[in-house]
């Protein structure tokens, strides 16, 4: 047998040759001789193939055309070997083993002639040619030849001369055009052709062979071939039975090692199991390869195995069948381009099978995201298969929202299957995913056949609220907040301008935030208008207050019709603002608040009030009399200028001896203090008097 890129070529023992493609197919079928084919070889074109038989035969001749040689010899003819590039004029040579190593080329006339490249040493059982060099194997060992210098350049004797070189024979392989590889017994090594210097030459020839690899395996070889930079080794193993005590032959094995100087190590072994093992022998073995595809046929009596490298079809086969799913669904994303028999979304499928069988639900669903993708029919599928094994909760969060969109009926059977459960859970849902995914109407009308039986879940409430305002349904939403007294009110108001669905909902929306209320009803005056508002909190007096209060100090006009009743609404629940207020108003009525404020005995506000209508002398009056602040009655009458006031001041002043302290201490910028000091009785007793006639001199002084 002998392995060509683009086919192999298998002899048998009845003279016939099938030519093989890589599947195994017979693409030709040639009858040789009538016997036993002992060796095929082929050129690097596959164009020409060489046939030696057990009969004496040899043949070369064309694949695809007529071009044939025919020679007999009178001894079986062991190997034969093509020129690699016989196709070539130049290169129509072809080498034969058996006693002799025979060299036949064609001459100028078309004619073949042979010269003998070796003999004398027994059969020569192994003939590898690689570009220039022809190497082959004798009893003795291993020559190579230089076919342009016609030289032989080394001798590789062999190592074990106790194994029969017809039962253990060498197996050879050129691993480059410079690289020889020799398998031998047990023993391996790796040759390289090497160029002589020219100093060196003298009578030796151009090239020389450095072994730079030699090691022991742990079986005898059978075969040997290169494989990047490690070696593939077929192995003939023997074992001892424990049971009978001798020994046996056991599966061959096919063994990757990686070669250094003086050892191997070994990356992996594999037992073949081929017909009548136990029958074979070491010489019943053959390996051939193909550099082409990396393939390499593994050749016993009854047998053909094809091996070949592991690609990542077969890694992912494994991972699949270790139950490796989430490595092999990385592999194969990885390696996506290269692989043929796989599919990404298939493992994918597997992954989440093998998950639900574990009852690891979560996982499964999670990892749905990724495989089904854009999917709907597969996403689809896998809900209704979580649905049948109770577990719908656990694919909801990861099911798709928007590219692609899946039946409405999916999105409700999930919605109602956390309705029946589990509130927070159906309400989470329903803010996370848009309302067009599903019919809102049937998810409202479920969630308020649920009120009926609980109508003051929260959480329901709330939710029917959300699905009210995706349903643009913002009246009966705005009501259900305002009840729960939720804090986004005013931002729905806000964002869907709702304001003319609050105008009979004002007292609500001020009980619950009267602060933010009254701003944004300010801040849209132009479309809740005051007098509106005030109609509505006519039965709220306290909110009417809060509402007039920040609308006066907005502006002091608009509020004007109310500023009277803003007046009682001060008095009742904000008398600290309602001196000011009377103060900045300027469309109050005086009169009603001098009513309101002398019932309710609010001197200061009183005061102000009889002092801006004019009656100075009753507002000084009620200060002196119902205050006893002498400081503020003189302040009043500064204020005033008049020289009334002054005098009744004086008056009520004159029996009280700290207000006379107070009138000397400031009244002698305003009045003359002759007038004061000449009316104070004799024997008075006045608190600090001198130090306040020392006032009175340098006031009059300074005045001077």
């Amino acid at each position: 047998m002998t392995v060509h890129d683009k086919f192999l070529a298998l002899g048998t023992h009845y003279g016939k040759v099938y030519l093989l493609d890589v599947q195994g197919n017979i693409t030709q079928k040639f009858d040789i001789s009538p016997v036993k084919i002992n060796q095929i070889s082929l050129d690097e074109s596959g164009e020409h193939m060489g046939v030696c038989s057990e009969d004496g035969k040899v043949q070369v001749f064309g694949l695809y055309f007529g071009e044939e040689f025919h020679e007999t010899f009178d001894c079986p003819i062991k190997i034969v070997a093509v020129h690699p590039h016989f196709v070539r004029s130049s290169c129509k040579q072809f080498v034969t083993g058996g006693k002799k190593l025979l060299l036949f080329e064609r001459s100028w006339m078309s004619r073949w002639k042979s010269s003998v490249l070796h003999e004398g040493e027994g059969n020569i059982r192994s003939v590898k040619w690689r570009g220039h060099l022809i190497a082959w194997a004798n009893n003795m060992g291993v020559k190579i030849f230089d076919i342009t210098t016609k030289q032989r350049i080394t001798n590789v004797p062999r190592d074990d001369i106790s194994l029969r070189p017809d039962m253990y024979p060498c197996s050879l392989c050129w691993k480059d055009s410079v690289t020889l590889i020799i398998g031998w017994g047990t023993s391996v090594k790796i040759c390289s052709v090497k160029e002589r210097h020219a100093s060196e030459m003298r009578d030796l020839p151009s090239r020389y062979v450095e072994i730079v690899s030699q090691f022991e395996a742990e079986f005898y070889i059978s075969g040997i071939a290169p494989l990047c930079d490690q070696l593939v080794v077929l192995s003939y193993v023997k074992e001892v039975s424990e049971k009978m005590e001798r020994e046996y032959c056991a599966r061959p094995r096919l063994d990757i090692i990686q070669p250094l100087s003086e050892t191997c190590e070994e990356i992996s072994s594999d037992a073949l199991t081929v017909r009548s093992f136990q029958e074979n022998e070491c010489r019943d073995y053959h390996l051939e390869y193909s550099e082409g595809e990396s393939l390499f046929y593994i050749v016993s009596p009854r047998d053909v195995v094809v091996a070949k490298e592991r690609d990542q079809d077969d890694h992912i086969d494994w991972l699949l069948e270790k139950k490796k799913y989430e490595e092999a669904l990385m592999a194969a994303e990885i390696s996506q381009k290269n692989i043929k028999r796989h599919k990404i979304l298939d493992i994918g499928l597997a992954y989440i099978n093998h998950l639900v069988e574990k009852g690891e639900y979560d996982i499964a669903a999670r990892k749905c995201q990724k495989i089904l993708g854009k999917n709907a029919a597969l996403w689809e599928y896998e809900v209704y298969r979580f649905k049948e094994i109770g577990q719908l909760k656990a694919i909801s969060p990861y099911l798709p929202r928007g590219d692609p969109v899946l039946k409405p009926l999916i999105y409700e059977m999930i919605l109602h299957e956390f309705l029946e459960s589990d509130y927070e859970g159906f309400a989470t849902l329903v803010r996370e995913w848009p309302g067009d995914l599903y019919n809102n109407s049937v998810i409202v009308q479920a969630v308020r056949d649920h009120l009926k039986k609980d109508s003051q879940n929260r959480t329901l409430l709330q939710t029917l609220a959300e699905l009210y305002t995706y349903d643009k349904n913002y009246g009966n939403a705005l009501e259900i907040y305002l009840t729960l007294r939720h804090k986004d009110v005013f931002q729905l108001i806000h964002k869907h301008n709702l304001f003319s669905s609050i105008k009979d909902k004002i007292v609500l929306l001020m009980d619950f935030d009267s602060e933010k209320a009254v701003d944004m009803l300010l801040d849209n005056e132009d479309k809740i208008a005051i007098k509106k508002v005030m109609e509505e909190l006519e039965d709220r007096p306290e909110l009417q207050h809060v509402y007039l209060h920040k609308l006066f100090k907005r502006d002091h006009h608009k509020g004007q019709p109310y500023h009277e009743k803003q007046i009682n609404l001060y008095a009742e629940y904000d008398r600290p603002n309602l001196l000011p207020f009377l103060r900045d108003s300027t469309h109050c009525p005086l009169e009603k608040a001098l009513e309101i404020c002398h019932q309710r005995n609010f001197v200061e506000e009183t005061v102000y009030l009889l002092s801006r209508m004019g009656n100075s002398r009753s507002a000084l009056k009620m200060i002196m009399e119902e205050l006893h602040d002498v400081d503020k009655a003189i302040e009043f009458a500064k204020e005033q200028d008049d020289g009334e006031l002054w005098e009744d001041l004086i008056l009520y002043s004159i029996d009280k001896p700290p207000f006379i302290t107070g009138l000397l201490n400031n009244i002698g910028t305003h009045v003359d203090p002759i007038l004061l000091i000449h009316r104070i009785k004799e024997g008075m007793e006045i608190p600090n008097l001198r130090d306040s006639l020392v006032k009175i001199l340098q006031d009059y002084n300074l005045q001077l």
